[in-house]
């Protein structure tokens, strides 16, 4: 399991990514795998065996390519046929160099599979299967080489939940940028008379700017911010607010966020955009909506949901056993697919005389 350099697996508290990947890394030992995690760092929080390719994370470097470069450079010199049956990297790059392994690779694909991210997975190596998080993810670029399916999920081990609907304010949570609405959550919660927490990621050159030159202006007493909450806090958010907003203004791939929210039993008011159809249960875990004016009364009606039926809906379509079981399933129908195209290319043998 290939993961990026700059965050432990599981983070402290933002990366959805490096959480999807605690899930599936220990549901797949608890299945009898043996699952070894090439990442960055000294640490790690999984149940298989840990391979660290520099001893820093690197997310003091985030955005540039040789961090992640040198990583996946490290990680083809570590990894020779025999070892293992299957590379599974969830790097951005990972896709382009991964033909140089001796062992078959899937790539899961995080983002979306457009512009500039578009061109670079159009380049797949030969050979290398690509996995989609969603069918919304997919159907933006169904030319790609794609191998599978398989929703993120969550380990709701440890996860509190309520039992009755929270009566705090309106909650967003999520990285400041444009993409992810916070404006747009700012109006809807006062046209709905609701109280909001904006609890942002906000680390970042471009989410600063973008807080300071957009969010820092519409505040008021009606809004309160927390930056850059970690997972404690992000709970503690979750099980104290009313609902969480989703405003999205691009096609979400997935947005954990949302599964993490109705975990605890808090219901989603989101703009029905990406894979957000795929998540929420309309009229039962959440309310989705087609214009941003139907946001206000969806805030409003949303303290109705019943909050057992977001947990179980949850438990029963998002569990880290059925992502690992989603994998597996795909492993082994690519893997298979590999082997076979292996023994056609191979040339034919001359009987001896």
């Amino acid at each position: 399991m290939v993961v990026p350099p700059w965050l432990s697996v599981p983070p402290p508290g933002y990366g959805g990514l490096e959480h999807v990947v605690t899930g599936l890394v220990d549901g797949l030992v608890d299945r009898g795998h043996a699952v070894t995690v090439f990442g960055a760092g000294r640490e790690h929080g999984t149940g298989a065996a840990f391979v660290s390719t520099v001893p820093e994370l690197q997310f003091e470097r985030l955005g540039e390519a040789l961090p992640e470069l040198a990583h996946l450079a490290r990680v083809n010199h570590r990894v020779h046929a025999g070892d293992f049956d299957v590379v599974h990297d969830h790097t951005t790059i990972g896709p382009l160099i991964a033909g140089h392994r001796a062992v078959p690779t899937l790539a899961t694909v995080h983002g979306n599979p457009v512009g500039e991210y578009g061109d670079v997975l159009s380049e797949t190596d030969r050979g290398v299967g690509l996995v989609a998080v969603s069918h919304a993810q997919r159907r933006l670029n169904p030319g790609l080489p794609w191998a599978g399916t398989v929703h993120n999920a969550l380990d709701v081990r440890g996860i509190p939940h309520k039992t009755a609907p929270g009566q705090g304010p309106v909650l967003w949570l999520a990285r400041f940028s444009p993409d992810k609405g916070p404006d747009v959550a700012i109006r809807a919660c006062r046209a709905a008379g609701l109280p909001l927490v904006l609890a942002g990621k906000c680390n970042e050159p471009a989410e600063h700017r973008y807080y300071d030159e957009v969010v820092r202006p519409m505040l008021g007493e009606d809004v309160r911010v927390v930056l850059d909450a970690d997972r404690t806090e992000a709970l503690r958010l979750l099980i104290e607010t009313r609902c969480l907003i989703m405003p999205i203004q691009w096609e979400e791939p997935f947005g954990m966020v949302m599964v993490e929210a109705m975990a605890t039993g808090t219901p989603v008011v989101a703009l029905n955009r990406g894979a957000v159809p795929e998540l929420v249960r309309p009229g039962t875990t959440g309310l989705i909506c087609e214009h941003v004016d139907e946001l206000p009364g969806a805030l409003r009606a949303a303290a109705g949901l019943d909050s057992a039926a977001c947990v179980a809906h949850v438990r029963e379509n998002f569990s880290t056993e059925r992502m690992a079981a989603g994998y597996e399933a795909v492993y082994r129908r690519f893997t298979a697919g590999t082997s076979q195209s292996a023994a056609a290319r191979e040339p034919a043998r001359i009987p001896a005389r």
